[in-house]
This record gives C-alpha cells, sequence and structure tokens, in this order.
C-alpha cells in the first residue's frame, strides 16, 4: 500500500474543516456528516473550536482510496495559529489549498501558497463555495496571486501549457507524439516539481467536485511506498493529550518501523533521550512504516520537533517566531503555580507559547490577541483557572554593537566566593555563537558545559532587558581550584564577567519589522499613507491599476494590528493586506527597556550579595 499526507490549508473561513469533513464521508471513513455551524466536525474536537467554528490544533485523520490511505491534516487558518501551520508543513506530501469562490483569494492565502512554493511542497487548489450566492471564477486571481503556471484540469489547452514547462515534452508535443496519459503522467511530475499548480473546483456543503479532488491527490501527488526498510528516521510534528493526561506523539515516519514495546532513542538538537513505546496506531494498526503518520504512546519526555531513531538535522521554522508578548495572571493569586504548570503544559503542544517566568511574573508569546483569547478559554476550561492578561507588548531584542571583554580570576582569598577564572569576549556575529580560545582541556568538560549553558541563559536579558541576539562570546581565560572548584562556582561567576563585556561592547535595542503587500482602491491611497506614516511604515512607489493600487513597503511590527483594525475604515472595506516578518531594525529614539528579573549581573554589589557564597 501506498501512503499519502496531505496538508488542508486556507484562510479562515474558507471552508477547508468542511471539505476535510467531506472527503472522509465520501469515503467511508464516517458515517454521518459534521458541521462546523453545529460544531460537531471529526476534526475541531477542541470545546472552543466547536464554539467558535475555527481550526486552532491541527487534526490528523484517514481514508483509503485504492491502494493509497491518504492521511489529512487539517490545519489552522487564522494567522494567530500560523505555528500549527509550520509544523504541518514538515511531514507533508503534498497540499490542498482551499480558496472560496467568494470571498477570493485572501491575504492568508497568498502567506500559505509563497510558503507552499518556497518549499517546493506539490499542491492543488480547490476553490470552494461554488454553490454559494456570489460565487465567481477565481482562476485570474489564482494566477496573478497565488501561482502562474495554475491550470484547470479539464483546460482544453493542457497539453500547450504543459510543453511550456518542460522541454522534452515541448519536444514531443511539436512531433504530435502525445496523447491523454502522457499529458497526465507530464501533469503529475510538473506537480511532484511545483512547477504546476491544478485547480478544481465544487463545493464542500454538495460534495461536487470532491471526487474529483480524491482523483487528482491520488494520481497526481507524490505518494510513498509504505517499507520497513532502514533505521528508525521519524519527526515528532503534535502532540495532543489522552484522557489520562498521557502524551500521544504524533510522527511521520521517512524510514524504519516502530512498534509497541519498541525501546527508542529520540533526539532534541544533540541531546539524546530514551523511552519505550507503549502503544502505536496507525488507520487501525500498531505499527508505522515508513510514509505513516503515527499516534505514538510512551514516550514521556518526547515534545515537538524531536527525532525518532535518528538526530538528524534540525530543519529551520519556515515562519518567524512569534515578535509579540504578554504577562498572563491568575484571578486568584493562590493559583500562580498551577498557572505556570498549566502554561508550561500548553507549550509542550505549541513550543511557540514560549513560557517565561518572569520573577514572580509569567509571560508567554503571542502572534495576535486571538491567542490569547484561547489561551483564555483553554486554561479556564482544562485547568479550572481564570486569567488576565497584561497588554501586549512588542519583543525588542539587542545586538552588540562593539567588542568587550571581561575577566575574573580565581580567587584563594574567598574576595568574589568564586573557585573560578572566567575570561569571555563578546562581539558581533551572526547567530548567537560560543567559542573558545582555550585548550579544550584546560577544564574539566562539566565546567566548560556549565559556562556555554550560563552564556546562552544570560543572554536572555542584555543591557536594556532584552533577549540578545547576533552575537558571538569567546571563552578567553579559564582556571580551577581543585578540588574545591565545582560547575556552580562557573555557572556564578559567568554572568558577572558576560555582562561587564557586553558592557564594554554596548548593544543597541533593535524591533522587529514586517515587510506588507497592500492592494487598496485608487481613492483610498492618501488617507491610508497618511496613516502608514503615523505608524513608521515605510511605504514604496504606489503601482496604480485601473481601479486598485498596490503598495509594498515595511512596517514595525508593533504597529500591525492598529494598521490592520483601520484599515478597512480608510479602505471602504476593500482593503487586503498581507505582512510577514523581514529583520530586526534599530528603534528610534530612546531605547525601550523591559524590567530585569532574577539576580541583575550588571549591578556587581547586589550580584555578589545575591549568590555569592558566604
Amino acid at each position: 500500500m501506498k501512503t499519502l499526507n496531505i496538508g488542508i490549508l486556507a484562510h479562515v473561513d474558507a471552508g477547508k474543516t468542511s471539505l476535510t469533513e467531506r472527503l472522509l464521508f465520501e469515503a467511508g471513513a464516517i458515517t454521518r456528516l459534521g458541521s462546523v455551524d453545529r460544531g460537531d466536525t471529526q476534526t475541531d474536537s477542541l470545546e472552543l473550536e466547536r464554539r467558535r467554528g475555527i481550526t486552532i490544533r491541527s487534526a490528523v485523520v484517514s481514508f483509503t482510496s485504492g491502494d493509497t490511505r491518504i492521511t489529512l491534516i487539517d490545519t489552522p487558518g487564522h494567522a494567530d495559529f500560523i505555528a500549527e501551520v509550520e509544523r504541518a508543513l514538515r511531514v507533508l506530501d503534498g497540499a490542498v489549498l482551499v480558496v472560496s469562490a467568494v470571498e477570493g483569494v485572501q491575504a492568508q492565502t497568498r502567506v500559505l501558497m509563497r510558503t507552499l512554493r518556497r518549499l517546493g511542497i506539490p499542491t492543488l487548489v480547490f476553490v470552494n463555495k461554488t454553490d454559494r450566492a456570489g460565487a465567481r471564477d477565481q482562476l485570474d486571481d489564482i494566477r496573478a496571486k497565488l501561482a502562474p503556471r495554475a491550470i484547470p484540469l479539464n483546460a482544453d489547452e493542457l497539453a500547450e501549457f504543459l510543453a511550456d514547462g518542460d522541454d522534452a515534452f515541448l519536444e514531443s508535443y511539436v512531433e504530435g507524439r502525445v496523447d491523454e496519459a502522457a499529458c497526465r503522467a507530464e501533469l503529475a511530475r510538473q506537480v511532484a516539481r511545483a512547477d504546476a499548480h491544478p485547480v478544481l473546483s465544487g463545493s464542500a456543503i454538495t460534495g461536487a467536485g470532491v471526487a474529483d479532488l480524491v482523483t487528482a491527490m491520488t494520481e497526481l501527488l507524490p505518494a510513498t511506498e509504505r517499507s520497513g526498510a532502514g533505521p528508525l528516521d521519524a519527526t515528532v510534528f503534535k502532540i495532543d493529550r489522552g484522557r489520562a493526561g498521557e502524551k500521544i506523539a504524533y510522527a511521520r515516519l521517512r524510514s524504519g518501523s516502530l512498534a509497541p514495546r519498541q525501546r527508542i532513542s529520540f533526539y532534541r538538537g544533540e541531546t539524546e533521550l530514551t523511552g519505550r513505546v507503549s502503544a502505536v496506531e496507525v488507520a487501525g494498526d500498531d505499527v508505522a512504516l515508513a510514509g505513516d503518520v503515527a499516534r505514538v504512546r510512551g514516550l514521556r519526555e518526547v515534545r515537538i520537533g524531536d527525532r525518532l531513531g535518528s538526530p538528524g538535522t534540525a530543519r529551520d521554522g519556515v515562519f518567524a517566531p512569534p515578535s509579540l508578548e504578554t504577562v498572563v495572571r491568575p484571578v486568584r493569586p493562590e493559583q500562580a503555580a498551577a498557572l505556570f504548570a498549566a502554561l508550561t503544559r500548553l507549550s509542550e503542544e505549541d513550543p511557540l507559547i514560549d513560557v517565561r517566568r518572569r520573577g514572580h511574573d509569567v509571560s508567554v508569546r503571542l502572534y495576535g490577541e486571538v491567542q490569547k483569547e484561547v489561551l483564555r478559554a483553554m486554561l479556564a476550561d482544562g485547568a479550572g483557572i481564570d486569567v488576565t492578561f497584561e497588554p501586549t507588548r512588542t519583543l525588542y531584542v539587542e545586538k552588540p554593537v562593539g567588542r568587550g571583554e571581561a575577566v575574573e580570576h580565581l580567587d584563594p582569598e574567598q574576595r568574589l566566593y568564586f573557585f573560578a577564572t572566567v575570561g569571555l569576549r563578546v562581539e558581533p556575529g551572526p547567530g548567537v555563537t560560543f567559542g573558545l580560545s582555550v585548550e579544550l582541556g584546560s577544564l574539566p568538560l562539566a565546567f566548560h558545559k556549565a559556562i556555554e549553558e550560563t552564556v546562552h541563559a544570560t543572554l536572555e536579558q542584555g543591557l536594556y532587558g532584552w533577549e540578545v541576539l547576533d552575537c558571538a562570546v569567546t571563552l578567553t581565560h579559564t582556571a580551577f581550584f581543585s578540588p574545591l572548584s565545582a560547575a556552580g562556582d562557573f555557572r556564578k561567576m559567568t554572568p558577572l564577567v558576560l555582562m561587564a563585556a557586553l558592557r564594554e561592547a554596548g548593544t543597541r535595542v533593535h524591533e522587529p519589522v514586517h515587510r506588507f503587500e497592500l492592494e487598496i482602491p485608487a481613492n483610498a491611497v492618501s488617507a491610508v499613507l497618511l496613516k502608514l506614516a503615523d505608524l513608521r511604515a515605510v511605504p514604496g512607489e504606489p503601482v496604480v491599476g485601473a481601479s486598485s493600487c498596490t503598495l509594498h513597503g515595511t512596517i514595525p511590527a508593533g504597529h500591525v494590528h492598529e494598521f490592520e483594525q483601520a484599515l478597512p475604515a480608510l479602505s471602504q472595506g476593500e482593503g487586503v493586506f498581507l505582512s510577514e516578518f523581514a529583520e530586526y531594525r534599530p528603534c528610534p529614539g530612546p531605547p525601550p527597556t523591559r524590567p530585569r528579573t532574577g539576580e541583575n549581573p550588571l549591578d556587581r554589589k547586589e550580584y555578589l550579595a545575591r549568590v555569592a557564597r558566604r
């Protein structure tokens, strides 16, 4: 049997959950057709999803068509839950991008298609809601805004279209050696290369066009033959909880096999962990093979992103991390510890929430305001904790602007109470790196590890309280005093030295900036440009069409939400705004600061009083 893992992606409300439900119903995988409006669909399992009629967490369901097992991954459509989409993209063989025949190509649709094309993921486009009033042909918009080489499957010019995309096929076409079978085979090749994007249309509500979509999936998207050959290599992309609170990991197998009672190694970066699988579920089977998406129980320490069986290479995120944060507080102060525990548990299911305890406060990272409502509901429903949120603030970062060095020497007379010598050099560099200009054997390995771990932890709060990025740290001096030195001496000494070096180097605060694309009516240009200027956006030259105008530019991430709220009134409801993270730029004016938490190594006297040995 072959397997095919397909992501269903769309802008919110385009109908992808209804399409998933229809696919399952038509294949006989479910006997009753659920409804998003009634809140009884197969894939929206969270209570909040059912109440709101939106997808928040990716759902995994399967059905069989011929000799192919198709696993559908229904992803959220709202931009605030883009992290869920990112994790799904890592395990897909192909995708179906759903476009509404009524609303047309929307902002999030364009973000998703841009990412699918960048990653080379074979993609079909399904134009949904053709039965609705106001439905219209979307092909021109799809070609203009999503994929220039989009082609309806019932088009008479298919052979000519394919010849335009492949020289060998062009030669056969010119010589008259092309029939329908050759066209279909060439189309499959071009789809697999993400060079062509077939367009189908229909209705998830009535079922029109859905059978053609299933046929296109099985014939045009690249499937995998199930096989247990080779060593185990799998990626965990989703974590759920069972009724007893146990972890359920969803993993895509690329080689090897996975079975109950199997003891395996799994890797988080370079860190190796071990665990025993208690159960495996794959569409009714209890053994997973290459190509399958398996539900795996028993791996208590597993997290999203872990590699099972093989360390492999971590794949970079395809969407930018959140650029906003908020502080969460329990309405009942005595629930503070329970709140942190509940958020930590949620962060295992969504790592980009990035829960951090800052003094007495707990902060979480966000993509947008809708996530606050979701977190509030999940904490109330799942943990019985009512919470309030502080106003959302922008996550700035710091970057070193020069070079700085500092050293603190081992003090046998115990004036500093640390039996350790640490010297560090700080300078600008790509990413955050830690290097050595001392011999690796100059310290026990545990002491080297203590220094490196503490460097990364200390850089979470720079001179102004923000995380430090693009910083190269080099260990320049080391010494220890046997037998009294311990790893703790190096952990306590390192922040003092690192912040002294960072202070000498100096840092500058940078703000996250988004690039944007904006389409507005021509008569709204002046009002929109005034608002953009007010929000410190930098628009490019307007491109004026017959009745609309397109603007490209950049805008500080902290002002994106405000502009999105203002745009409907400025553009008579016809503006389309598309933005994504571009870069960090130096902040104008006085640098914003963030209150420090924990021991403050910038205040030498206070720091020594708090952490030094007595």
